[in-house]
């Protein structure tokens, strides 16, 4: 699975033809994500009209999923049961809310 569009409040984000470098996000530790939409900066950084439903979709996320963090070259790596999971994640993870992983009480920690 990839991740391509999504709808937060009335509005659909994500372009036709995203261009992006997949090679690229892999290397930044970001796959299965083929995501690309100014409209999603725009309402993250100005607080648009569509702010709430944008924060509150991308922080949950972020948090609901049994993915585990291991730590690969300094770099953490998503170990997801199915790739919708490690897709979802990582969608997170590219427009800002990183998980970072669970402290010693098992609370979930992100960026």
């Amino acid at each position: 699975m990839e991740f391509k569009k999504f709808s937060a409040g009335s509005k659909s984000y994500g372009a036709k033809v995203p261009k992006l470098d997949l090679n690229e996000m892999k290397r930044k530790g970001i796959t299965n994500v083929n995501f690309d939409d100014p409209a999603v900066d725009f309402e993250l950084s100005n607080r648009g009209e569509n702010y709430n439903y944008v924060h509150s979709f991308l922080e949950i996320l972020s948090v609901c999923h049994t993915i585990i963090v291991e730590k690969k070259d300094d770099m953490p790596v998503y170990n997801a049961s199915s790739p919708d999971e490690l897709a979802l994640v990582n969608a997170a993870k590219y427009l800002g809310y990183s998980f970072i992983g669970r402290d010693e009480d098992d609370n979930i920690v992100v960026d």
